[in-house]
């Protein structure tokens, strides 16, 4: 049976350079002060809804600021999901 053609190295490493994943950058200092300043603010803003009854933080946004609260609160736990 013949035999197959064998194939040519690559001498220049270019494959085995792109086949290595680069190292993932470190988050910047700010990062992780922010991710959780924003869950505070938004846990905060959630309990003093609760216990206002809607009247705070903003009067005229009713039960508004739940989701408002809830919102800042997933911006910071998405923020947690790119943290190094």
């Amino acid at each position: 049976m013949p035999e197959s053609r064998k194939r040519k190295k690559d001498t220049d490493g270019s494959a085995t350079a792109a086949a290595t994943p680069a190292a993932p950058k470190p988050s910047p200092g700010w990062w992780a002060p922010t991710m959780v300043t924003l869950m505070i603010i938004g846990l905060v803003s959630v309990v003093v809804t609760y216990l206002t009854q809607g009247s705070l933080p903003v009067a005229n946004l009713g039960n508004w600021n739940l989701a408002i609260g809830f919102g800042v609160m997933l911006v910071g736990f998405f923020m947690t999901l790119r943290w190094r």
